[in-house]
Formats: structure tokens, sequence, C-alpha cells
């Protein structure tokens, strides 16, 4: 993999994780109760992507050990001689 691809992927999956802990945010239990998202679990389709909340999970810890190995392979480890 060459040095300028690594980086693209590197800085897209890290989008990805930013995406995926949103969604994680949005549909955790803790604050489907909060005051503004009360509501919002009344609206059918928000309903449906609340169920999806593990799925988020099992996504973000794939994305994340993703995001290390490459950033590990093209980088380096920073702290090492």
């Amino acid at each position: 993999m060459s040095a300028l691809l690594g980086l693209r992927v590197v800085f897209a999956l890290g989008i990805v994780n930013f995406l995926v802990l949103s969604a994680l945010f949005l549909s955790c239990r803790c604050v489907g109760v909060r005051k503004p998202f009360s509501r919002m679990l009344r609206v059918k389709a928000f309903a449906r992507f609340y169920k999806f909340h593990c799925y988020f999970w099992a996504i973000l810890f794939g994305s994340v050990v993703a995001h290390l190995t490459i950033a590990i392979r093209v980088l380096g480890i920073p702290f090492g001689t």
C-alpha cells in the first residue's frame, strides 16, 4: 500500500469513526430519555434506528482496529527510536 493511499484510508476511517460514534450517542438508551431526544423516540424511523445500537459498537470496533493498524503501518509508532 502506498503512503498516500494509506493516509487517505486512515483519514476516511477517522470520519467513519466519528459518524459511528455520533450514531452510538444518538442511539444510546441514556440519551433517549432526555428531554430533547425523548420526542424523537415516537418517530418510527428513529425507533428503527434506535434498534441498531449494538451493531454500531461492532462497526466502531472494526473501524478503530483498521484505523489503528493502517496508521501504524503507514506512519509508524512515533514513540519508538
